[in-house]
C-alpha cells in the first residue's frame, strides 16, 4: 500500500514540476495557440501580420504572442466572446500605413452590430501609434479608441502600454458596457488615456499617465464624435492612478460630463452634437463644429445610419431611450496629482462642439461621487474640483489640498443649479496664508460646508469661501471659517 502511494506521489511531483517548467520556459499550455503558429512574426508584414492574429483569435479560446519584438499591424483586429489575447514581455504591436490609416488596433466583433461580446481578456498588450492616427470611426460613429470596445460585458485589459497616443485617438476606450476591470496601464501622448462611455460595474486602477488632454474620462454625454451612445457611467472605483506633470496640457485628471436633451418637437433649434428623442430612437446632429443654429422642421425617421432633413444630417445613437446623462456612485482613491491642472471636472460643455443640456431638458444630478486620499503635489492654484452641473454631494477624505479648491460656476445650461453639500474630514491643507476653499459663481446656488477633523500645516493659514450671488452655509473646524 505504501508503495501504490509512493508512486501517486511522483506521478503528481512529476506533472507539478512539467507545470512549473512550462511556465518559466514560456511554453503554451496545450489549451493555449500560439499566434506565431498562424503565422504572426516580427520579419512579417503589417499586412500579413494583421491576417495570421485576425486567424488565431478567431479560433478563440486563448491566444499568446511569446516571442519579444515589434510586430507589424496594418489593420483592425476583430475579439469575439471568450477569448484571451496575452502579450509576452517586450512585446509591441506597431502601427503602420502598408493599406491606408485605420483606426483601431483591437476592436469587438459586435461593435458595428451593436452585439454584445463577453468574457474578454487583454494582458499585455503594448502599442506603438506611430504616426497611425485618425479620426475614421469606421465601426460606429464616435468610437476612436486605439483599444475599442463597444457592446462588452466581462471585460479584463491589464498591463496595457501606450507612450506616443496621437491628437485624434483615445488610448483605451469602452461604451456600453458591464463589467469592466482596467488595471496596470502607463499610457502617454495628446489625447485621452481611457476614455468611458455609458455602463456600469467598473475598476480603474494602477495607471500612470501623461496625457496633454484628460488622463480619465467618464464622459457619460459626449461630442458626436466623441462616443457612440449616451447613457450614465455607474458604480465604479479608480484608484492608485497619477497624473505625471509635462510642459503643456488641456483637459483634466478626470473629466466627468453630464447631459440631457428633449423630445423632438417642431421648429427647435439644434446644433451640433445636440441629441432628440424621435420614433422610439436617440438621433443627433452630425454637422461641422462652427457654432451654426439650424432649425428643424422635418422630424428625422430612418431607423439606422444617418439622413439628411431640412439641411440636418441626423444620425441614429440608440434604440433604448433615456433623457439624462451623468456619472454616479464612484469612489476615487489614492490620486497623485504632480500636473498642474484642474483635477477633477464635473461639468456640461456648451460650446460650438457640443451643447450637452438642451434648454428645459430633465435635469441630470451628479450623484454619490467620493473623494479619498487624493494628493495634490504641485503648488498651482487650480481647481482640485470645478462643478457646472447640479450635483447632490460632495465628499472628501484623507486627502492633502494645496492652493487649488472647491469652483462652483454655470455655464449658462441652466437656471436651477440646485442644492450642494460639501463634507471635508481628515484632510491635511499646505497653502500658506489664504486659501479660497469654496468659491461660487452661480446665482442663487446654495451650498452647504461641513469640515471636521482636519489639519493645518502653515500657521498663517486661513480659508474663506466666496459665495458670490449665491449662499454658503458654513460648519466649519477651519481657520477663518470657524464661529
Amino acid at each position: 500500500m505504501n508503495l501504490i502511494y509512493l508512486k501517486l506521489f511522483l506521478a503528481l511531483l512529476l506533472s507539478f514540476s512539467g507545470f512549473i517548467t512550462s511556465g518559466v520556459s514560456g511554453q503554451v499550455p496545450k489549451e493555449s495557440k500560439n499566434a506565431a503558429d498562424f503565422g504572426l512574426s516580427t520579419e512579417a508584414s503589417g499586412i500579413e501580420n494583421t491576417k495570421a492574429l485576425q486567424n488565431a483569435v478567431d479560433h478563440c479560446g486563448t491566444v499568446m504572442v511569446t516571442r519579444p519584438g515589434v510586430y507589424k499591424i496594418a489593420g483592425t483586429v476583430y475579439i469575439g466572446s471568450n477569448t484571451s489575447l496575452i502579450f509576452g514581455n517586450n512585446v509591441v504591436l506597431q502601427k503602420t500605413d502598408e493599406q491606408g490609416k485605420f483606426s483601431h488596433v483591437l476592436v469587438n466583433k459586435g461593435a458595428k452590430t451593436k452585439t454584445y461580446n463577453n468574457n474578454i481578456t487583454i494582458k499585455g498588450l503594448q502599442i506603438m501609434v506611430n504616426g497611425i492616427d485618425t479620426g475614421d470611426w469606421s465601426e460606429a460613429y464616435g468610437l476612436r479608441g486605439q483599444l475599442a470596445f463597444f457592446y462588452v460585458r466581462d471585460l479584463r485589459i491589464e498591463r496595457f502600454r501606450c507612450l506616443d497616443l496621437g491628437a485624434w485617438q483615445y488610448g483605451i476606450q469602452v461604451c456600453t458596457f458591464e463589467d469592466l476591470i482596467i488595471n496596470d496601464v502607463i499610457i502617454k501622448g495628446d489625447k485621452d488615456g481611457v476614455h468611458l462611455g455609458r455602463g456600469k460595474r467598473f475598476k480603474i486602477s494602477n495607471g500612470v499617465f501623461q496625457t496633454y488632454d484628460d488622463a480619465i474620462a467618464l464622459n457619460a454625454h459626449d461630442y458626436s464624435t466623441g462616443n457612440p451612445e449616451l447613457g450614465w457611467i455607474e458604480n465604479g472605483v479608480i484608484e492608485n492612478c497619477h497624473d505625471l506633470n509635462q510642459d503643456k496640457t488641456t483637459g483634466f485628471f478626470c473629466r466627468i460630463l453630464a447631459g440631457a436633451w428633449k423630445d423632438w418637437e417642431p421648429r427647435m433649434e439644434v446644433q451640433q452634437s445636440d441629441a432628440v428623442v424621435f420614433n422610439n430612437r436617440i438621433y443627433r446632429v452630425q454637422m461641422q463644429p462652427d457654432g451654426k443654429k439650424y432649425i428643424s422642421n422635418t422630424p428625422p425617421i430612418h431607423e439606422n445610419g444617418n439622413k439628411e432633413y431640412d439641411g440636418i444630417n441626423w444620425g441614429v445613437v440608440q434604440t433604448d431611450i433615456t433623457y439624462t446623462a451623468g456619472v454616479r456612485n464612484v469612489v476615487f482613491r489614492d490620486i497623485f496629482l504632480e500636473k498642474p491642472r484642474v483635477a477633477f471636472s464635473v461639468h456640461f460643455d456648451n460650446d460650438k462642439y457640443s451643447r450637452s443640456y438642451y434648454p428645459g431638458a430633465i435635469t441630470p444630478i451628479q450623484e454619490q461621487l467620493l473623494f479619498v486620499n487624493i494628493l495634490v503635489l504641485h503648488d498651482q492654484p487650480k481647481d482640485f474640483l470645478s462643478v457646472n452641473t447640479p450635483m447632490d454631494v460632495v465628499t472628501i477624505i484623507n486627502s492633502s489640498f494645496r492652493a487649488g479648491g472647491i469652483h462652483f460656476h454655470g455655464n449658462k445650461a441652466m437656471t436651477d443649479y440646485q442644492k450642494t453639500k460639501i463634507n471635508i474630514v481628515g484632510s491635511v491643507f499646505n497653502q500658506k496664508g489664504e486659501m479660497v476653499l469654496v468659491k461660487n459663481s452661480v446665482d442663487n446656488k446654495r451650498i452647504e460646508l461641513e469640515t471636521s477633523s482636519n489639519i493645518e500645516y502653515f500657521d498663517d493659514f486661513s480659508a474663506k469661501v466666496v459665495p458670490g450671488t449665491g449662499q454658503v452655509i458654513v460648519n466649519s473646524d477651519l481657520t477663518g471659517l470657524k464661529h
